[in-house]
């Protein structure tokens, strides 16, 4: 059975999985499947669940909050902020759920905040400009 290895970079930790049959993961334009030796492939993932068929028949499941897919020279690179690996579903989706949800909800907060901070800067040089 062909293979390939998968790479999974987030900010605070890196790992390598080898002997992997496929990967089915979701991009803005919807599902899609990559097999050992496919052409070269770059995507963005959206926020869900992705599945690996390992080259045993088990399976393992990843979640993020999104990354960008890179597929050469037979090895598969995801780079993402944090990910979440598990070879339960239920788990993995309750946790992706839980904690990723969270964590965007935190980010988009702080984004909301930045905006705000920005605008008042802008409107205090403004007055500035006038005095």
């Amino acid at each position: 059975m062909n293979t390939f290895t998968v790479h999974l970079f987030a900010a605070d930790r890196y790992e390598q999985i080898a002997e992997v049959a496929s990967f089915t993961g979701e991009d803005g334009s919807g599902s899609f499947g990559l097999l050992a030796r496919h052409e070269r492939f770059m995507t963005a993932l959206t926020f869900g669940l992705a599945r690996l068929q390992m080259a045993d028949g088990s399976r393992e499941y990843l979640g993020f909050p999104g990354g960008l897919l890179y597929f050469i020279d037979n090895e598969l690179r995801i780079s993402t902020r944090r990910y979440l690996r598990d070879a339960d579903v239920e788990r993995i989706a309750r946790s992706l759920t839980r904690e990723l949800l969270e964590e965007e909800q935190e980010l988009e907060q702080t984004r909301r905040k930045l905006h705000r901070l920005e605008a008042e800067m802008l409107k205090r040089l403004a007055q500035l400009g006038r005095e």
